[in-house]
């Protein structure tokens, strides 16, 4: 089954918020083998929302709007729905009683705006939103399905799992079974794992597809089954996945789908060790990466964000002389900084990083983009120079990218 989403908002636009929505939903539908095949961003406009609708449905059954039912004059989507079927709003009693009771739980008064949430089109099933005060509102005519949701994702996601993916499957027939086995691969670039892995490609069977998803060092390869027997799918899925494992020996070092930091967190945790980044022109992101992982506390313990020369001295124990002679952008230094944070926090293992994210902080020799960066656990130290671009937010994930792959490769060679 074919979807397409519309997500409405000026927002979206120009570029003021980004459409996470329409991402998320795509892989909420291929979880249930359906698959999103367009996605139509549209300005809070009645002629261009409609036009949007009507265009999307010469091509699927089902239609998945985000946006614009909020209680101001630019939130027009519940009006134009009005137009588009022929029918008028009326006021959901239900719908005005779970605001009432929302806003006297917050405290909070309601004004004229807010009642209007209540009001829905008379063409539309109302499915009630119990996390928000725009309800979800689902039309069905002719065989066409459009479900107007909020464009809080919060608001959406729960609607989307808790009431439209189950009326979609209630509603239409189709459902296929999709799993998918993903495993992170460091050491060949994507064409050299292309190449490497012609073989296994050719001899898939034709319900099983092979995918490349690639970043720097690392590449994502999913494998996707498909069928309408469960059990088949699955079987044939783990059948090739253990088989792609085999080939790829080593370079395989994480068997799911994983962020880099999630991957390092899992060596970690196997290997019963503990971490700690003194970073500097990272900020505090490889913190943050690592943190965004559940259950990171049983071998994260902490960090020092050492971004000024004394800092790096006074916490890190980092040497003024060693700063003079090689610079704070060095091998020398990121190296004083791993062992001192090593030492400062009692840990295994320790990642550092110096350098110059940009736009300005350029030097002779040392351009912006310019990392040192250094890995230690143990008795182990390695350290690193990198230059990228001149994109200060890019530079600053590059960097901490490949700090992070650097000390997986430490500990999983």
């Amino acid at each position: 089954m074919n979807v397409e989403v519309i997500a409405i908002g000026d927002e979206l636009l120009i570029g003021q918020v980004a459409d996470t929505n329409s991402g998320w939903i795509a892989r909420q539908l291929n979880l249930m083998g359906w698959e999103l095949t367009e996605v139509t961003l549209v300005r809070d406009r009645k002629d261009e929302i409609k036009n949007a609708v009507i265009d999307a449905f010469t091509r699927v059954s089902v239609v998945l709007m985000t946006g614009g039912l909020g209680p101001t004059k630019d939130d027009l989507t519940k009006r134009t729905l009005c137009e588009l079927y022929g029918c008028s709003l009326h006021r959901d009693e239900k719908v005005q009683a779970m605001n009432e009771a929302r806003f006297a739980h917050k405290g909070f008064t309601m004004n004229t705006l807010t009642r209007d949430q209540a009001l829905v089109p008379d063409a539309c099933t109302v499915i009630y939103n119990p996390v928000g005060t725009a309800p979800v509102m689902w039309f069905d005519r002719d065989g066409k399905v459009l479900v107007s949701m909020p464009g809080v994702p919060s608001e959406m996601q729960h609607a989307v799992t808790h009431e439209v993916l189950p009326r979609l499957r209630a509603r239409f027939c189709d459902h296929t079974s999709v799993h998918h086995a993903t495993c992170l691969v460091k050491g060949f670039t994507e064409s050299a794992l292309a190449i490497f892995l012609t073989d296994f490609e050719n001899e898939l069977p034709a319900s099983v597809h092979l995918a490349y998803l690639p970043k720097p060092g690392v590449i994502r390869l999913r494998l996707t089954a498909t069928g309408d027997d469960d059990a088949a799918v699955t079987a044939a899925l783990n059948a090739q996945f253990d088989k792609l494992l085999s080939l790829l020996g080593s370079h395989a070092f994480c068997h799911e789908d994983a962020t880099l930091a999630g991957a390092l967190g899992k060596i970690l945790k196997e290997k019963n060790l503990t971490i700690a980044t003194a970073e500097s022109c990272t900020g505090g992101n490889i913190a943050h990466e690592i943190t965004l992982v559940p259950g990171c506390s049983a071998y994260y313990k902490g960090s020092i964000v050492s971004y000024a020369n004394e800092v790096k001295m006074s916490l890190l124990g980092v040497s003024g002389e060693t700063i003079s002679r090689y610079g704070v952008v060095s091998q020398p230094v990121v190296e004083e900084m791993a062992r001192g944070v090593q030492r400062a926090l009692h840990v295994d293992c320790a990642i550092a990083t110096s350098g110059i994210a940009g736009p300005d902080g350029a030097t002779p020799g040392k351009p912006v983009g310019t990392l040192a960066f250094a890995v230690a656990c143990g008795e182990q130290l390695a350290s690193y120079m990198l230059t990228v671009g001149s994109q200060r937010e890019r530079n600053i994930d590059r960097f901490t990218h490949a700090a992070l792959l650097q000390m997986i490769d430490m500990l999983h060679p």
